[in-house]
């Protein structure tokens, strides 16, 4: 396929190219920079000087091309996450981006969308397993990505397709997993919610195969994920990347503090992702989280000091 990628520098965009050249696509890939672009190159895409928010530009990336996957986020690391502003335009992406990308995708005459979501937007199901039918929970935080969804859901008919990718909590070579080793390093919270809380996560290794997967699956909406682990399991497994015997979780007044933006975090999301498997054939390389998703980032980490 010929494919238009948005957002190809980012976490889900860097393993999304790789895969993709890998599987023999031909990526073409946004880049703002003159080093981004180089990377691009580098991975075997080729880098195009489009915005999402420059109608033309994205116009003229997408012309000829299959799909369009939408992989644009700015998703703040760390303590910034806890002021509303620092949010402003990973929303303002989910939104009035995703917008203006599916009105590009329509003129370009594109049959196929890919969108990135986060499994964040479901309810707490407690010790239920949760597939893509279950109840949602709209707050201030997950209501953009589910703006984001509604529209690549309203660009689908029986000529065009629209996949929404629900991913888990990313983990593996990424800036908020480095932050959270730092953070265990020093003795400092790393789990936000119940220790008896499930969590659903996916390795950075997994993400670009996803997407690849995505580019034949049908329309709809898929859970993309690892098996769900125990919140305790996941504080485990950073305390024991860097050397500590247990580690701790965020209290009360830091979680009043963070607000609206914490409590998808804290909710117990033990997802399946069944549904996307059975259709598109992935399966994750990295099946359960453990402390082996984060000894290559923690040796990296440590060097680094």
């Amino acid at each position: 396929m010929k494919v238009a990628l948005v957002g190809g520098t980012g976490v889900v965009g860097t393993s999304a190219v790789q895969a993709m050249v890998a599987a023999g696509h031909d990526v073409f890939a946004t880049a703002r920079t003159p080093d981004k672009a180089a990377a691009l190159e580098s991975s075997g895409a080729t880098a195009v000087p489009a915005d999402i928010f420059d109608h033309r530009s994205l116009v003229s990336l997408m012309e000829g091309c299959d799909v369009v996957v939408n992989a644009a986020t700015r998703i703040p690391v760390g303590l910034r996450g806890a002021w509303p502003a620092a949010w402003r335009e990973n929303d303002r992406l989910r939104t009035h981006g995703v917008r203006a990308l599916v009105k590009a995708a329509r003129e370009a005459h594109v049959r196929r969308i890919v969108q990135e979501s986060v499994s964040t937007v479901y309810a707490d199901h407690g010790d239920e397993w949760i597939d893509e039918h279950s109840a949602v929970d709209i707050n201030h935080a997950t209501e953009p990505a589910c703006v984001a969804e509604s529209l690549v859901q309203e660009f689908q008919d029986d000529l065009r397709t629209g996949v929404v990718l629900r991913f888990g909590m990313i983990v593996g070579d990424d800036a908020t997993t480095r932050f959270y080793l730092r953070a265990a390093r020093s003795g400092r919270p790393v789990g936000v919610g119940s220790p008896e809380g499930w969590m659903h996560l996916l390795h950075t290794d997994d993400v670009g195969p996803a997407v690849a997967a995505a580019l034949h699956a049908p329309s709809g909406v898929y859970n993309v994920g690892a098996e769900p682990v125990r919140r305790r399991e996941y504080v485990r497994g950073y305390a024991e990347a860097v050397g500590r015997t247990d580690g701790g979780y965020l209290g009360p007044m830091m979680r009043r503090f963070s607000g609206q933006r914490a409590e998808p975090m804290m909710r117990s999301h033990r997802v399946s992702s069944e549904l996307f498997r059975s259709r598109t054939g992935w399966i994750p390389r990295r099946t359960r989280f453990d402390v082996g998703w984060l000894e290559r980032t923690a040796a990296a980490e440590a060097m680094s000091r």
